[in-house]
């Protein structure tokens, strides 16, 4: 079946624009090929819309001087007008370089400067103002296009252009080159290079720009759909705008050579709701956005009254039970599936249309691996999540097949691609999606691609089933006084999925006898249980300072050290007075975690945490969002799990 459909691929076309022309040549205003909502309604956006869009927007381009191998800036939340504008660009032969709508006006200089981009797509008032206030520091950018155009009217900038305004300018300039377009998409081949995607800079370096042939994209998406049976008639949502990598393949590979249909919310806090309407069938979300509704649903089914919390209480176990059997690849008895479909129409068919999963056929992360315990939670639910596991720079690497089940796993080798576990435990790979490089950094690039080889950083194994467990990254590994090899990440990701933990950084490493935890609480799953507790407290530090909260978390880190092995297990832990925050660089803003620049920063702490006192005073510079410097004092509290003896 594979097979088959690799061969129909091929037919669309070795480009993107090529592949879109294809499509619109089939199905012209037919087909559903975008849906996005629009005050309150449901608007139909066909595969005559979609390419006509891209057209006319690469046209406009043109007209104000985009040419080939220029790079266009697209930065804004999911919608139709990222994807219009990305063709658009490509159909030029030009270079998309998709940036995070959450960067700041410093970080988006940078990444538009290294890019060196022309031209900027931006979505509107907010993303605009943070390119004008760089602007005159970005000798490259000529052109702002904006497709949001609320708050704009007062702008005199020669440097904005409005999204309608470059569309007619392409109807123009169309008219006076017939067949332009066309002949620019026809000359357009699979080596040519279509997109440069940012790293996330978890170092705390500045992020790396892979560059990634037509080749190397419909690798990647290729591999994607072989993982599952996608259908034509799907609905299709993703959490993310395609800056990165996965959203990439997903939206803009997977969709045009399966002509599905992808579906945009009206806005990112109307997403949950909006894809509940839609009822998507195939559902890609970022690993924190899946720990976060995890966290919701726990929560929620803790607070409800006394009759759903017997039904709770009743089939939780049960549907564990199923998963675990699932896990094994064991098929239950009949007494359990009578069970469990009951569980299904009393607790869990809500659940899922809660969470807008009633209709999910398909369910992957992106980005970081999931826990076991998430996965084994969501698949209680009936909900099919599986982890899949690939890199900016090398495309999918793995991921767990449909049909198949392992929570410990991120899938098993796919057919193209050849993957070594080096002495150290790096997981290194040879397939056909790797990048050409990183954009202007030769030095870099050398580091990591050697002889074909992608070294990926990270540390894995291959068990005797062929599957691959991922531990994280190597850098991050460390080996305690008593053998014990540590991944923080591993043991985060446990933390995270407790409904009342929203970040957590464990700390191990050299001249760290044993390991501890600085924990963020979940300030709203924690409040609401506060609250049914009447417990008095003003703000989210004095929340966290709570004896009852420390005791509430503490409950959660010894469920999950009894996962862990002895030597790996947390012995200390503190409750943060606030939540990391990308803006005040703690985070990447893929929300990861940027160890050395909390080590630097919360270096007094960690030493207050591994010495023998119980709180340690804090006065701490806080920057908020309106750039403003305020300074935080409170005490911290510092608690053991257990008693602490050097290892």
């Amino acid at each position: 079946m594979i097979e088959k459909r690799s061969f129909l691929f091929n037919d669309k076309g070795d480009t993107w624009p090529k592949v879109l022309t294809y499509n619109y040549n089939k199905y012209g205003d037919s087909r559903v090929a975008l849906r996005y909502k629009r005050y309150g309604i449901w608007q139909r956006y066909t595969w005559q819309d979609y390419y006509l869009d891209a057209k006319y927007l690469a046209l406009g381009l043109l007209s104000i001087g985009f040419t080939a191998d220029d790079k266009l800036v697209i930065v804004g939340d999911n919608a139709s007008q990222w994807y219009c504008s990305a063709l658009a660009a490509q159909s030029n032969r030009g270079i998309v370089v998709g940036l995070n709508p959450d960067l700041s006006p410093t970080e988006i200089k940078h990444l538009v400067e290294n890019s060196e981009a022309k031209f900027a797509v931006a979505e509107g008032q907010e993303q605009v103002d943070k390119l004008i206030q760089t602007k005159n520091e970005l000798p490259h950018l000529q052109k702002i296009i904006y497709w949001n155009y609320k708050g704009l009217s007062h702008y005199n900038d020669r440097a904005l252009l409005g999204y309608q305004e470059i569309i007619e300018l392409g109807k123009q300039y169309g008219n006076e080159h017939q067949g332009l377009f066309e002949e620019n998409v026809k000359l357009g081949n699979a080596n040519d290079v279509c997109t440069i995607v940012y790293t996330s800079g978890t170092t705390g370096a500045t992020p790396k720009g892979a560059v990634h042939t037509y080749k190397t994209m419909m690798s990647g998406a290729k591999y994607f759909l072989s993982l599952d049976e996608w259908h034509e008639e799907d609905n299709v949502v993703f959490s993310l705008p395609p800056a990165g990598m996965t959203e990439q393949w997903l939206g803009i590979g997977c969709h045009l050579l399966l002509n599905n249909i992808l579906n945009f919310a009206e806005q990112p806090e109307t997403q949950q709701e909006d894809f509940r309407e839609i009822g998507p069938d195939i559902v890609y979300y970022e690993s924190q956005l899946w720990e976060h509704l995890a966290g919701v649903m726990q929560s929620r089914m803790r607070g409800v009254g006394t009759l759903a919390r017997l039904v709770f209480r009743i089939f939780m176990p049960v549907s564990y039970k199923i998963a675990d059997l699932d896990n094994e690849n064991e098929k239950p008895g009949l007494l359990l599936k009578i069970f469990y479909s009951l569980a299904h129409l009393c607790l869990f068919g809500p659940i899922k249309d809660k969470l807008g999963l009633s209709k999910a056929r398909i369910c992957r992360t992106s980005g970081a691996v999931l826990s076991p315990d998430a996965l084994k939670f969501y698949h209680a639910l009936n909900i099919p999540l599986k982890n899949t596991y690939g890199t900016t720079e090398c495309g999918g690497i793995c991921g767990i097949t449909a049909g198949n089940t392992c929570f410990e796993s991120v899938g098993t080798i796919p057919i193209g691609t050849e993957i070594r576990i080096t002495d150290d435990g790096e997981i290194i790979c040879r397939q056909a999606g790797i990048f050409t490089g990183y954009y202007r950094n030769t030095d870099n690039t050398a580091e990591v691609l050697k002889n074909s080889w992608f070294h990926t950083g990270d540390s894995a194994a291959v068990d005797e089933n062929g599957y691959v467990i991922y531990k994280g990254r190597i850098k991050d590994i460390f080996e305690l006084p008593g053998g014990d090899k540590v991944s923080p990440q591993l043991i985060e990701s446990r933390l995270r999925f407790s409904p009342h933990i929203k970040d957590a950084w464990v700390l191990t490493g050299p001249g760290k006898s044993y390991i501890t935890a600085v924990i963020i609480i979940n300030y709203e799953n924690v409040s609401k249980w506060a609250d049914q507790n009447k417990l008095v407290y003003t703000t989210f530090n004095d929340l966290s300072q709570k004896a009852a909260v420390y005791e509430l978390i503490k409950q959660d880190i010894k469920r999950i050290n009894e996962t862990l092995s002895p030597g790996s297990r947390i012995k200390k832990y503190v409750n943060l007075y606030k939540e990391f925050d990308p803006d005040e660089g703690e985070l990447t803003r893929t929300k990861k975690l940027r160890r050395g620049f909390l080590e630097e920063k919360y270096n007094d702490l960690i030493d207050a945490i591994y010495s023998d006192v119980t709180e340690m005073p804090i006065e701490v510079q806080v920057r908020y969002r309106d750039g403003r410097i305020g300074t935080v004092k409170t005490t911290i509290s510092i608690k053991a799990i257990e008693e602490v003896t050097a290892l």
